[in-house]
């Protein structure tokens, strides 16, 4: 029996929603503050996922000023297919509010966006027999709406409000048989995460709760999966269900700290008596019956191509003119915004750490630049690794305190810059970590964050909770990127490896 391994789209991919046309499954995930928004995947099987583009890839469409505080921007979005054409909606809380765009084909061109007066978060979309466009929205209020226009036709009125939990939201409505389901996320995106649900004749209710409600909860146990929430249900061509869903693996001695993000999930359901069953979420499953193992994107990015992999993210915006593929071809040359990155708006590109361990290597050609590469997960929580003025140096920010750690000369010219993340195990109370502590202080974050210049002996190895969503809040996980807070500089390379198990 083929088994798969969760989560199936690792890292800060959370708020998943799924639909399938025909064979083939699209999916969509939050995206935040950083820019290209709202990440597309593509699969044959929904366990091989390949990101084929971002839904909001243009200014135009995404307008997120430097105020836009981190964990803002972009919230969950919806995406279904309806009669030829793709629908995405979404929030974006630093902006105008709700917006919906459409596609023909998933891969774009996306249109501009429509604007819908709705309140509330997590909008969703169906439709009835009658060609209606349902909308529900975190709450749970539900309003019918023209997506052509964004005219809200009528509503939006109070349908559910879950089981009695904080934070009601994410649902998604189905019309499954002769009934509409509405599921929704209550308990907080955090350990209280559960996925409940209800069903009335008619979207506007009246919703009669599951007697088994929530039907998918963590909270409480020692699964090395938790915070289980935020689903989407997606039928398979040969009948079987399946739900789409955010968790987290938090790691080290209590209270834990998850690094990567809320990441996305599989798992299978079942159907017993018109409700839907889910186990608990396992990090190995038995696989769906279709099978369409993926070729693996390149671990190196040469920078080779006329345009960016949609996988390469930036706080916020990417304006023309501060990054060039062509300027030095092979290279990304980037060009300095702003003067620090403890501060909005200077020029970053990175990718979201998808695994608990890995090696990113770049290699840096500085000139009379200061530029590195960064483990970010806000403007107040990062480590970096830097070259300026011949010296190659390791800067943490955490929290208030800004620290330059470590120095180093090199020589001038190209060089690689590395940062291997390795993970620790969690020590028990009764037992002392060979690696020497400070008096009192007890071992076991999650990782470790180790700096260095390949060849060259680490310059900082660095506790990795303070780059936790933990310590630094949010609904984020870690970007690793390049960036340069002075001048211009150029990047040959840049290569994720993931390592260990």
């Amino acid at each position: 029996m083929r088994t798969y391994d969760n989560p199936v789209i690792g890292g800060f991919h959370p708020d998943p929603s799924v639909c399938r046309v025909g064979e083939d499954y699209y999916l969509v995930c939050s995206s935040f503050e950083y820019f290209p928004g709202v990440p597309l995947f593509h699969s044959r099987d929904l366990v091989h996922w390949r990101q084929i583009g971002n839904v909001l890839d243009r200014p135009g469409q995404l307008e997120l000023p430097d105020d836009t505080v981190a964990s803002g921007g972009i919230y969950a979005p919806t995406l279904r297919h309806h009669e030829g054409r793709f629908y995405m909606i979404t929030t974006n809380v630093s902006g105008d509010g709700t917006l919906l765009v459409t596609a023909d084909r998933a891969e774009g061109p996306w249109s501009d966006p429509v604007w819908i007066d709705l309140p509330g978060i997590d909008p969703d979309l169906a439709w009835d027999d009658d060609g209606n466009c349902w909308c529900a929205v975190s709450g749970v209020r539900v309003a019918r709406i023209d997506p052509v226009t964004g005219r809200v036709l009528e509503g939006p009125v109070p349908v559910w409000s879950g089981t009695g939990l904080q934070h009601p939201e994410a649902p998604h409505l189905y019309r499954i048989g002769d009934w509409w389901y509405l599921m929704l996320a209550e308990g907080g995106t955090a350990c209280g995460h559960s996925v409940s649900i209800a069903r009335a004749r008619d979207p506007r209710g009246p919703y009669e709760p599951a007697p088994a409600n929530p039907v998918l909860s963590h909270s409480g146990t020692d699964l090395p999966v938790q915070s289980t929430g935020h689903a989407d249900l997606v039928q398979a061509p040969d009948g079987s269900w399946w739900m789409m869903l955010l968790a987290t693996r938090p790691r080290g001695f209590f209270p834990a700290f998850h690094v990567l993000g809320r990441e996305t999930f599989l798992t299978p359901v079942e159907w017993v008596d018109g409700w839907p069953r889910v186990g608990p979420v396992r990090e190995r499953h038995p696989a769906p019956a279709a099978w369409h193992p993926l070729e693996l994107a390149p671990e190196r990015d040469d920078f080779d191509a006329g345009h960016l992999a949609p996988y390469w993210i930036s706080p916020r915006r990417r304006p023309e003119g501060t990054w060039s593929l062509s300027e030095r071809p092979g290279w990304l040359t980037l060009h300095a915004t702003g003067d620090s990155l403890d501060r909005p708006g200077h020029t970053f590109v990175g990718r979201r750490q998808q695994h608990p361990q890995c090696r990113v290597t770049a290699r840096l050609d500085p000139g009379n630049a200061r530029a590195g590469l960064s483990v970010r997960l806000d403007e107040a929580h990062h480590y970096d690794v830097e070259v300026a003025g011949g010296e190659v140096s390791v800067v943490a920010r955490i929290g208030p305190v800004r620290q330059c750690l470590a120095r180093r000369a090199v020589p001038s010219g190209p060089v690689t810059l590395v940062v291997e993340v390795r993970t620790t195990s969690p020590v028990p109370p009764t037992v002392t970590s060979s690696r020497e502590q400070a008096p009192g202080v007890r071992p076991g974050g999650p990782d470790t964050v180790v700096l260095s210049v390949e060849g060259g002996e680490p310059l900082a190895e660095l506790d990795g909770r303070y780059l936790s969503t933990q310590v630094a809040g949010g609904f984020t996980g870690r970007v690793i990127g390049m960036y340069v807070t002075e001048g211009s500089a150029s990047f040959d390379w840049f290569a994720y490896t993931p390592s260990g198990s």
